[in-house]
Formats: structure tokens, C-alpha cells, sequence
């Protein structure tokens, strides 16, 4: 295994990183277009189409879009989350993506005058094409329909005062490229780690396929404007699927990738990550990072990802300090318990009374990703609170005079980060790598969305009905390695207020929290005013330890100090969700975020077009609300 890892280190990542950023070949691709003899004169051999391919990888990123969610208490940049999206002069989506878009393009049509063999170059040639789709992908979520672009451009190429394509068509160019990418790429059991494959090809559209069947289902035409004076239309091309042909499809392909064979489920448990085995597969880097050695060729379940490494591309952003992934009260009580049921109907769930009883008997993704109280945790880097794991040593012999354990101070609504419930999803404990010098790998989809996508296309179709056998296949698979119950149609039987489309968005939500898709499945599911127009609560306070405990590290002070939260506790029950299987928060909890602060509107689930692009273009108009 360790001769595997350091060929993807030294195959994919000196190609991606080393070659481009050594030899400008970035510079090359992403300037003004050249004269033809100079791009002749590159894409005359399949390796020179190979690297060419090769630093499109560098367009993925850390892509953490979940802040201020109503799932979230990070609120160090709430504007979004409170739906507060000003109109702006500028915007650096349209233009990026839009500036990428031509070494997708310029790829695509020098192989058409490649004079080699054609199947020495389709490789790269289906990277280009899927680029070409993740880029539309990225204008169409952001800003709706938008001017399509299929050819690297010149000033006096139409494309460049073209009106907008609509939504429909954009998404129908994106489908379209990706079948290209599917039919060209290899198979995943032949590629390196890190690179594309046919089966990521058909992850990645059975993703688009979801997520434009239910936004045509539940908002449909309601943000698209004529066209004329507002938006880019409703017009769809010949041959636009229906919303059952959508799902019809994504789900044939996502029991594609799941049955390919390519790819499984980490599961750690019987190693000595033990309970905290998801926790590592989302820091996994080398040996060091986890106490059973592991490294990152032992992940098999990340389909598409961003390639991170110590010494060629490290993270560069400090995730181990900023804590993004931290819960709200609905988030904790989504969380099920050990037998499968929400805390409001198990029999297992032990209360709030205790700091620490809410923590019992749960889903292990909520021992993962959130700090229990009072439990010890290892620091990061050489000394931050203690310093990185010594696997091997106890906390006890760690040789630092620490107190390791993790404490609640609910002390300010203004800390941020650490108001409440804290987060563990992306926080490195290894011990050599300091503040932006982490260098795990960040999941652009992996096998667990895959398999909700298969679920969840498998409801939409059974108009809320689901066989055992279809969750059996898939997300009971990832609820197994949670320490979590299957989920049945007699499991649920009992309970008016659950129901199977519910139960797999609820493991949607807490399988992908963090991963940048919380806001996008709340609009597409058409219920973005009804989840993020309320109050966003915290810990219960009051009848609970939390209301008198002594804080032990900060030695005479209280753990909580209720001057600190201007906004008080919930005087009421509160329903934050307009699912009804989600707990309702009680009276006498923290609040974070009132309703009050909270505007989102149907106008919002697309941004502005920048009125810089306007202006440039009078073409382009405004999207409806703006």
C-alpha cells in the first residue's frame, strides 16, 4: 500500500502541481488566445494533451458552502444564511468560470485536428469535456440560466453578447458533456487515485439529474422571468427530459457506480480509529494523521476529489482553527439514535439534563464530528491546545501539562466559532502539521452521496414510497456504519410524523454536512424561506447542567454567562423545520439568529447577474428581483 500512495504522489500529483506551475503552462491556457501556430505547435502528442488535461484538476478546491445554514451556529459571515444577498458591481463566479472555460474548449478542438490515433488522447479529451459541464454546473447554481459557451472565444465570436440560454438549456449542454466524458474516460479500476474516471463521469451527472428533476418539481418556472425584461426564460430544447426521466436516469446510474465495484464505504471501526473512524476519513493524510496508520490510499469511497499534499499543494487554508463545521439545535437533534428513531420517539435517547447526555446511544457521525463535552481531544500542530495526537500515549503520558479535556463556553454570541456546539469535521489533530499546512484531501462527491442519490431519486419516483430493498442498497449501508439502525418502512410505521421522503433527506442533511450542499438541496426541494427564515437556537439551558456548572478550566467563572446572549432563550416551542419527523426546539434554549434578522425570499435562490456584465452586455437581463 505505501509503494501505491507514492505512485499517485509521484504519477498524478507531480503532473497536476509540478508541470504547471513550473513550466506556466497555466499561464499558457489561461491568457488572451494565442496565434494557432503556438497552440499547433503544444497539442501535437498525447502527452502535451495529457497535461493540458492534467491542470484542469487545479480547478477543484475546498468547496465548505455550508456556513449559517439553519444547520450551522457559524456565524462569522451570517449574511447569506440570513438570505441578506445585496446587488453587486461584480462578481468573480462569472467571470472565473467563465475565464475557465477556455482550456476546456481549446482541449475539445484541438483533438478534433489531432492527426494521431484518436483513443491515444480520449482520456483527456473526456476530462475537457467534464470540466466544460463542471464549469456550467457552476454558473447555473449560482446565477440560473446563462450564456452557454462550447468554443475557447475571440472578441468577435457571438457567445460574447449573446443573451442568456435558459436554465433548461444550460442544463441540457451540461448532460450532454458529461454523456461525452462518460463515453471517453476510463474506467476507475484503471486510473490513478485523484483522477477522473466514466464512473465519476456518471456520479456527477446522476448528482445533475437529481438536483435539476426536483428543482423543475418543486420551484419550476418560479425564478426563470420571460427573458425579455427579467431572467433568461423558460425555453427548453428539443428533447428535455421530463422530471421522471431525470430521476429515472440518476438513479440507473448511481446503482451503476454503486455496483461497479470501484468504490466502498470507509469503515475504520474494527481498527484502532475505532468510534471515531469518520472523523479520520476526513483528515486522512499520511500514516500520521491516524492511529491506525492509515494513509490515503486506504480511502476508497472518494469518487471525485481535490488533491492535497504536504510539499506540492498543501491546504493553504486553516480549517483545524476555524471550526466551519459546527451544529445548530436542529442539526444535534437530527442526529438519530442508536435504534434508528429521532431523540423525540427513541427509547434510548437519554435527554439534555447532563452536558453529556444528548451524546449517548447516537448516531457515531455525531461522536465524529462534534466535541463531547468534557471528553479529552487531542490538540493540532506542535502545541495548540496540547499539541497533535501521540498516538501510542495516553493524554495521561502525553508528557504535556494540558487539560485535554473539551469544555462548552457559552460565554458570548460574539465567539463565533466556539458559541455552543463545536465541530470536528476537517480539524486536523496531527501533530506536524500547523495552521494552513494541512494537506487532506476534500470530497467533491463521494460513494455516500451517490447512494443518497440513488435513495432519494428511488422516493421521488415511488411518490414517497421506497422499498427495503432500495434502502438496503443504499443508505442503510452508510446508517450501518454509523451504529445506526436500518431504516424501514415497519421502523417508521408507528410514527405519523415520519415519513420516507423526510427520513432521506434527514440522512442527506447529516451525511453531507459541511461538504456544500445544504443550501443547494434547500432550494431545489423549494423550502429555503420555510428552513431558513426562523430562529437558529443552541443548547438548552434552562433544567440543565449548562444553566449552573462551574466551567474547570476557567477556574471561578460559570460555563455559562447569560449576559453574553443578548437574545436570550426561547420562551415557546418552537418548530424549526418544515418537516414535521424533526424535534421541535423547547423552551429554554440559547438563540443564536431570530427570525426577525432572517429575509430569505424565491428571488434568492439565484444571485444577481453583476451589473458590470450588464453593462458590458445589455443583452444579459437581470434575474427576477434584482
Amino acid at each position: 500500500m505505501k509503494n501505491i500512495h507514492i505512485n499517485i504522489k509521484t504519477i498524478f500529483l507531480s503532473a497536476l502541481f509540478s508541470v504547471f506551475f513550473l513550466t506556466s503552462c497555466e499561464e499558457y491556457l489561461d491568457q488572451e488566445p494565442q496565434d494557432s501556430a503556438t497552440e499547433a505547435i503544444f497539442f501535437q502528442t498525447p502527452e502535451q494533451f495529457e497535461n493540458a488535461a492534467n491542470f484542469l484538476y487545479t480547478r477543484f478546491g475546498f468547496l465548505n458552502g455550508d456556513e449559517a445554514t439553519d444547520l450551522s451556529n457559524n456565524y462569522t459571515t451570517p449574511d447569506y444564511g440570513q438570505g441578506l444577498i445585496a446587488p453587486v458591481d461584480s462578481d468573480g463566479e462569472w467571470g472565473g468560470n467563465y475565464s475557465k472555460l477556455r482550456a476546456p474548449n481549446q482541449l475539445i478542438e484541438k483533438a478534433t485536428e489531432y492527426e494521431g490515433t484518436q483513443s491515444d488522447i480520449a482520456a483527456y479529451v473526456g476530462t475537457a469535456y467534464f470540466f466544460r459541464a463542471y464549469h456550467h454546473t457552476l454558473l447555473l447554481k449560482r446565477f440560473g440560466g446563462v450564456p452557454i459557451v462550447t468554443r475557447s472565444l475571440s472578441p468577435s465570436f457571438d457567445e460574447v453578447t449573446a443573451a442568456r440560454n435558459s436554465r433548461y438549456e444550460v442544463i441540457y449542454q451540461i448532460f450532454l458533456d458529461l454523456d461525452e466524458a462518460i463515453a471517453k474516460l476510463p474506467s476507475a479500476s484503471s486510473v490513478e487515485q485523484g483522477k477522473l474516471s466514466a464512473e465519476a463521469a456518471k456520479a456527477f451527472k446522476a448528482r445533475m439529474l437529481l438536483y435539476e428533476a426536483t428543482w423543475d418539481k418543486y420551484v419550476g418556472t418560479t425564478t426563470d422571468g420571460n427573458g425579455t425584461d427579467t431572467g433568461a426564460g423558460s425555453a427548453k430544447p428539443t428533447g428535455y427530459p421530463s422530471v421522471d426521466a431525470m430521476l429515472t436516469e440518476a438513479k440507473s446510474l448511481a446503482g451503476s457506480v454503486m455496483s461497479s465495484g470501484s468504490f466502498e464505504l470507509w469503515d475504520k471501526r474494527n481498527t484502532a480509529c475505532g468510534d471515531d473512524h469518520l472523523f479520520y476519513l476526513y483528515n486522512l493524510d499520511n500514516a500520521d494523521s491516524n492511529p491506525a496508520g492509515l494513509t490515503k490510499a486506504d480511502n476508497k469511497e472518494f469518487i471525485i476529489q481535490t488533491v492535497y499534499d504536504f510539499t506540492l499543494r498543501n491546504l493553504n487554508k486553516n480549517h483545524s482553527h476555524a471550526k466551519p463545521v459546527t451544529p445548530s439545535r436542529k442539526m444535534m437533534d437530527m442526529y438519530l439514535c442508536e435504534d434508528g428513531l429521532p431523540v423525540q420517539f427513541s427509547s434510548v435517547f437519554m435527554g439534555y439534563a447532563n452536558m453529556t447526555d444528548e451524546f449517548q446511544n447516537r448516531d457515531l457521525r455525531l461522536k465524529s464530528f462534534v466535541y463531547e463535552p468534557l471528553k479529552e481531544y487531542w490538540g493540532r500542530g506542535a502545541s495548540v491546545d496540547g499539541g497533535g495526537a501521540q498516538y501510542g500515549a495516553t493524554f495521561a503520558t502525553s508528557g504535556i501539562n494540558y487539560d485535554y479535556r473539551y469544555v462548552p463556553s457559552l460565554k458570548s454570541i460574539t465567539s463565533g466559532r466556539n458559541t455552543g456546539y463545536q465541530g470536528r469535521k476537517w480539524v486536523s489533530e496531527q501533530i506536524n502539521r500547523e495552521g494552513n499546512s494541512a494537506s487532506y484531501n476534500f470530497p467533491i462527491l463521494r460513494l455516500a452521496e451517490v447512494m443518497l442519490i440513488y435513495a432519494e431519486s428511488a422516493v421521488e419516483l415511488g411518490n414517497g414510497t421506497i422499498s427495503d430493498g432500495d434502502l438496503n442498497l443504499s443508505i442503510n449501508k452508510i446508517r450501518f456504519r454509523a451504529g445506526v439502525a436500518p431504516l424501514t418502512a415497519a421502523l417508521i410505521a408507528p410514527f405519523p410524523d415520519l415519513n420516507m421522503l423526510g427520513e432521506i433527506r434527514r440522512e442527506r442533511a447529516i451525511e453531507l454536512d459541511g461538504e456544500n450542499h445544504r443550501y443547494d438541496d434547500l432550494m431545489r426541494w423549494g423550502i429555503a424561506e420555510a428552513e431558513l427564515n426562523r430562529n437558529v437556537n443552541l443548547n438548552y439551558i434552562t433544567g440543565t447542567e449548562y444553566e449552573t456548572a462551574d466551567d474547570p478550566i476557567d477556574v471561578g467563572n460559570k460555563i455559562y454567562d447569560p449576559s453574553g446572549f443578548p437574545l436570550g432563550l426561547t420562551t415557546v416551542e418552537e418548530a424549526p423545520y418544515s418537516y414535521s419527523g424533526i424535534a421541535t426546539s423547547k423552551a429554554g434554549a440559547l438563540i443564536l439568529d431570530v427570525a426577525g434578522n432572517r429575509n430569505w425570499t424565491r428571488a434568492r435562490y439565484l444571485y444577481g447577474i453583476p451589473r458590470d456584465q450588464i453593462d458590458a452586455n445589455p443583452n444579459l437581463k437581470q434575474n427576477p428581483g434584482w
